[in-house]
């Protein structure tokens, strides 16, 4: 069980942390625990509670018609509304109360739906990237645990798996060779990078997490692909990121070579010609759009 402030709580429902001492002191939807040195904080239940309110609050619902409503009236709603729902805040909150259960099945109907209405590709840009920015900045809080975390991104990498070997059409574009640094394990990124390139007709050579430097050289020179696309979310991070880039740019100057991420994109870098840093997802679907226009 996580213990949150009423930051945290803020954080995750988007209800201003004044709106919600109010919403507890007036209508006692949550109440708050504290440490041994009298700290305020709040636990997974609060959490959850707190989640419900925001969402059925945000569609209408009055705080005191709510307040007076039982636990399981509360979670019929939630589920009936995230079942018709296409906002996708809504389903980010549902995906958000998943990782907290820990529910699995909860979280595949979540998702399964959102695809099902708004595409794969859809989904994944704009329900699923902001919820794991959420849940990223609360990890590194403290916030949640590293279970958590884990729990849902090996789900949603269950799913990106899946619509990956979905893709079995003719891939004779060009070939791109995808990997994370040493020491990188990030791969959701990745892996979605991977699902576009062959959707629009590329090869992809997948390396995955926590490449070696000497087995990347050695597999360019058997494979020469035409592209490499890494994703530098952690590792490495500081001065680090550039000795990489320029590793990069010295080891492939015959290759273009894109680097996304988070430790690419918050540091000011001396790019090499040959590098170009991808700042947001849409940004290689952009280029492969680009790439399918030149090609016809």
């Amino acid at each position: 069980m996580s213990n949150y402030s009423i930051k945290d709580l803020e954080q995750l429902s988007g209800i201003k942390a004044h709106t919600l001492r109010i919403w507890e002191q007036r209508y006692n939807l949550v109440t708050p625990k504290r440490t041994d040195t009298n700290i305020r904080y709040y636990d997974d239940e609060d959490l959850k509670r707190i989640l419900n309110v925001a969402m059925l609050n945000a569609h209408g619902m009055k705080i005191s018609k709510i307040a007076a409503m039982t636990c399981n009236e509360v979670s019929e709603e939630i589920i009936r509304l995230t079942d018709q729902s296409l906002d996708h805040n809504d389903q980010i909150q549902a995906l958000t109360i998943c990782m907290i259960e820990m529910d699995e099945d909860r979280f595949e109907k979540v998702l399964s739906t959102s695809i099902i209405k708004l595409g794969f590709e859809d989904t994944i840009l704009k329900v699923v990237y902001p919820f794991l920015t959420k849940i990223g900045i609360l990890w590194l809080t403290g916030a949640i645990t590293p279970a958590q975390e884990h729990f849902i991104s090996n789900l949603i990498r269950q799913k990106l798996i899946v619509a990956i070997d979905g893709e079995v059409g003719n891939n004779t574009g060009k070939t791109f060779m995808l990997f994370l640094p040493e020491g990188e394990l990030h791969e959701i990124s990745l892996l979605f990078s991977s699902y576009l390139i062959k959707k629009h007709g590329h090869k992809v050579i997948y390396l995955g997490q926590n490449t070696p430097d000497a087995d990347l050289v050695s597999v360019y020179n058997m494979q020469r692909p035409d592209y490499l696309l890494t994703v530098i979310t952690t590792s490495p991070s500081g001065e680090k990121v550039q000795e990489y880039v320029d590793m990069l740019g010295n080891e492939f100057p015959e290759a273009k070579v894109f680097v996304a991420g988070l430790n690419a994109t918050e540091h000011p870098l001396s790019l090499p010609s040959n590098i170009s840093v991808l700042a947001y997802a849409k940004e290689i679907k952009r280029f492969l759009v680009q790439l399918e226009e030149q090609i016809v």
